[in-house]
């Protein structure tokens, strides 16, 4: 992780009123607009991360996720509550600044995973 992303403050978080997207600004002038359905597939929590790389899962199914809240977190994270009642991630500004700047590289790869593992952005039954 560089120093830049380690030093992230964040000077702003909106979300959208359609509950869909989050905006996070950052006091390096970097801003990064997120899907909510990209932050609840990318959560940090163990559940989805695991405790180790093996242990990673991909999740399928959250195109229509929204945003229920935003708690901050100390000094240093938010949680973020999913209208699918995942809402054990801390995401740290650290993770967000990582998050956004690595956007299209993690996206990509998780496309790539769904496919592989034979899932879709979609519920079962949604298409």
């Amino acid at each position: 992780m560089s120093g830049d992303v380690a030093k992230a403050w964040p000077t702003e978080l909106r979300l959208s009123k359609d509950k869909k997207t989050l905006t996070v600004s950052f006091n390096d002038g970097q801003s990064h607009v997120f899907s909510a359905e990209m932050l609840r597939v990318m959560s940090p929590s163990a559940e989805v991360q695991g405790h180790s790389a093996a242990e990673r899962k991909t999740v399928g199914g959250k195109i229509n996720v929204a945003i229920l809240s935003l708690d901050p977190v100390g000094n240093y994270a938010v949680r973020i509550s999913f209208d699918d009642m995942h809402n054990t991630g801390l995401y740290t500004w650290t993770y967000l600044a990582e998050l956004g700047r690595e956007k299209e590289s993690r996206w990509a790869s998780y496309l790539a995973d769904l496919k592989e593992k034979g899932l879709t952005r979609e519920r079962p039954g949604q298409r």
